[in-house]
Formats: structure tokens, sequence, C-alpha cells
């Protein structure tokens, strides 16, 4: 049975390294796209949605991780390489300098995009 600081110590380790990710990965789209939009951050809540469905659907349909692993992966990993509140600041500043139809392309690419990864993560995870 994990104590609470073990799980702790899981979402410590998963945060880390998907905040390493996150950084990694924005900034590597964001140099190969226009900095007229926040691409970096749209790619990493969709992948992060994808692979929170993936994690999600295989914890709760199979003999998934334990409690600490799951923990590791979901709430450390995921919480850590999704970036919500930096979209929601993207899209305020986007607002901010009159540029409405990149800000509405932004909410609505994201909300309706990263539901699709969710969907697509526990396809792909029914899968195996």
């Amino acid at each position: 049975m994990a104590t609470e600081w073990n799980m702790i110590l899981a979402v410590t380790i998963g945060g880390g390294a998907g905040a390493a990710m996150r950084y990694i990965m924005a900034g590597l789209v964001q140099q190969w796209t226009s900095d007229e939009f926040p691409y970096g951050t749209l790619v990493v809540n969709i992948l992060g949605s994808l692979l929170l469905g993936f994690i999600v659907q295989i914890a709760e349909s199979k003999t998934g991780p334990g409690p600490w692993l799951r923990l590791l992966l979901t709430v450390g990993l995921c919480g850590g390489f999704t970036t919500f509140s930096t979209f929601s600041l993207e899209s305020f500043r986007l607002l901010q300098d009159g540029s409405y139809l990149l800000a509405a392309g932004n909410i609505a690419g994201s909300l309706v995009l990263c539901l699709v990864g969710i969907w697509a993560g526990m396809v792909l995870a029914r899968m195996i």
C-alpha cells in the first residue's frame, strides 16, 4: 500500500518530466510555425489529451498500472505536460491584442481537438 508521501513523490516525478517535455515540445513546434498563433501550446494540449485518454482507458479497462504509476502518469506527467493555464493566458492576450479570430480559433481548436484527443486515446487503448 502506497503512503501519501509516495503518492506526492509520484506526482512530483511525473510533473517534472511532463513540464520538461512541454517546454521542449512547445518550443520546437513554435520554432517551426509563426509567432502569431500559439501552435506549440495547441499541439501540446492535443498530445496531452491523447496521452491522458490512452492512460485512463488502460487503467480502467485492463490490468493497468498500480496506483503509484497511475498517479505519476496522469496527475504528474500529463498534468505537467498539458498547458491549459498557458492556453488561457495566450487566448486572453490574443483578445487583448484585438486578434479575435485567432483567439476564437485557439479556443475552439483547443477544446474540440482535445476532446477528440481523449476519444482517440481511448480508442487506441481499446485496440491493444
